[in-house]
């Protein structure tokens, strides 16, 4: 009776497709990145000089800076998607991205002189920053944790903290097409402190929402 049962139950079965998980991400994250560019557009706006600062450097080096943790936690969340799932190489992607931005916050930092370190620290926004990158993550965070739940997470915390790091990551690259500070200790601790914020928040979601 039980090996009748257990032919019926598994009659239906196909496998999975290969890249399901790529694809869920992809759909879940991708209308969350169109909502939170939308809402940037309509709530902050471009920065008005965006034309200009194209032509720097340090627009470059944020834009990377924020893309690349924003594709590193989409790596991770689409290895942790499966039960037997690690994320060892995206994570030390972003254990890299990390150290970079602080070589380079820490070489500006020394190589300016002394009155000009609050700006470099501070800039004009650094009260509102994280917060505007974490507001600026809700759909992708959103996005990513309906995604994560229709596939099949076993390490719900770490699953839920790498949604949150791709939220995190994209929410302040869109933020950066309307932030002006271009300081790169600036971008190292206030930038790091909204992605931060949201790969909290993606964790102790992940716990509650992640559950089969």
């Amino acid at each position: 009776m039980s090996a009748d049962l257990i032919d019926r139950l598994v009659a239906d079965l196909a496998p999975t497709p290969r890249h399901a998980a790529v694809r869920r991400l992809a759909i879940g994250i991708g209308a969350g990145l169109v909502v939170s560019a939308i809402l940037m557009l309509l709530w902050l706006g471009p920065r008005p000089d965006m034309m200009p600062a194209m032509a720097t450097m340090a627009f470059w080096a944020k834009f990377a800076f924020t893309l690349l943790l924003g594709l590193a936690g989409i790596a991770a969340a689409s290895r942790l998607a499966r039960p037997t799932g690690r994320a060892g190489a995206p994570l030390a992607m972003t254990a890299i991205v990390l150290a970079v931005i602080a070589v380079l916050a820490l070489v500006q930092f020394m190589m300016a002189p002394a009155p000009e370190h609050p700006a470099l620290l501070l800039g004009i926004s650094a009260l509102v920053c994280p917060w505007y990158i974490m507001a600026l993550s809700l759909p992708l965070l959103v996005g990513a944790l309906w995604a994560m739940r229709g596939l099949a997470p076993t390490r719900l915390t770490l699953a839920g903290a790498v949604a949150g790091l791709a939220a995190g990551g994209l929410g302040a690259f869109v933020y950066s097409f309307h932030c002006i500070e271009s300081a790169m200790p600036f971008v190292a601790i206030w930038y790091s402190l909204g992605i931060a914020g949201a790969t909290m928040a993606g964790a102790l979601l992940g716990r509650l929402m992640l559950r089969w």
